[in-house]
């Protein structure tokens, strides 16, 4: 509409849109202004990584009932968010996510809105939460959303392949680091019977086999077997699929149509939940790191 109303504006000034007279006619002595505009363009071959992490979200997982320590609703809702953003920004080789927060990595050879990093950030920011709020009913069918989340989003640019990596592994890392404290502070709560600032207390100065320790002889659980959906977070990756789709077609000499199966290969956003920290993944998907990404 905005470009409508200004392809009319230079009609009414006698002039055709995009004339060189036309171009001239637009300026004002307002443009200026534009001087101000601040150059974000991201450096060249490097790899955009562009990470959202929700806002106060400890008070909205409390005031829309998250089960704790984790909540399958929530952790689908974001990877649903994810997948939607890397559906509409096809530039996006993998993802990563883990409780509140999710990482999108650009392709280092990215051309997207000329490698301007508040454009990325906005796209990406702007998709997912959107994508939230649209999405929630379909996660949380019983639980009303009392009123729209908050995402901030940063944005930090690696050179190498082996500092993606490793951004990569101390997100999963920190996933690890974070689920274990979680789910043992909640057994504490929930089972044990403690206060959180009880449990808070008694958990200070732990190490993780202090933790494991924890679980495995007061609530009999062993935290290897716990989901890896909790203990890895969630990969996105592309990955091609056979679908098989039912279609009618008029075979020849016949009047009436009929259904047959046909099987078609379509690239989808897959949500995997692996360790990413050894060679294995990098060695089972190269086309992630390859060098024309």
């Amino acid at each position: 509409m905005l470009r409508c109303c200004r392809a009319a504006a230079a009609i009414a000034a006698g002039c055709a849109p995009g004339s060189p007279r036309g171009l001239a006619m637009a300026k004002s002595k307002f443009e200026y202004v534009r001087d101000f505009e601040a150059d974000d363009t991201v450096l060249p071959n490097c790899w955009i990584v562009v990470r959202l992490d929700g806002r106060n979200f400890h008070r909205f997982s409390e005031q829309h009932e998250f089960k704790k320590p984790n909540d399958d609703r929530a952790l689908h809702l974001m990877t649903k968010c994810a997948q939607t953003v890397m559906q509409e920004l096809e530039d996006i080789a993998i993802a990563y996510g883990q409780s509140d927060e999710y990482s999108f990595v650009f392709k280092k050879k990215s051309r997207w809105f000329k490698r301007r990093a508040s454009k990325f950030m906005t796209h990406v920011v702007s998709q997912f939460s959107s994508s939230y709020v649209f999405y929630w009913k379909d996660y949380f069918k019983d639980q009303q959303l009392l009123y729209p989340p908050g995402f901030d989003g940063r944005i930090v640019l690696y050179p190498s392949n082996q500092n993606l990596k490793d951004y990569l592994s101390w997100r999963q890392a920190d996933c690890h680091i974070n689920n274990l404290y979680n789910t043992v502070f909640w057994m504490l709560v929930q089972r044990g019977g403690l206060t959180p600032v009880q449990a808070q207390e008694r958990l200070r100065g732990t190490l993780a086999g202090d933790k494991n320790e924890i679980l495995f002889s007061e609530f009999n659980i062993n935290y290897n077997n716990e989901p890896l959906m909790y203990r890895k977070g969630t990969v996105l990756i592309w990955q091609k699929i056979n679908e098989v789709i039912t279609k009618k077609i008029k075979l020849p000499k016949e009047e009436e149509e009929k259904e047959v199966e046909v099987t078609r290969t379509k690239t989808k956003v897959v949500p995997l939940h692996c360790d990413i920290i050894g060679d294995q993944f990098w060695e089972e998907y190269p086309e992630i790191l390859a060098e024309d990404s």
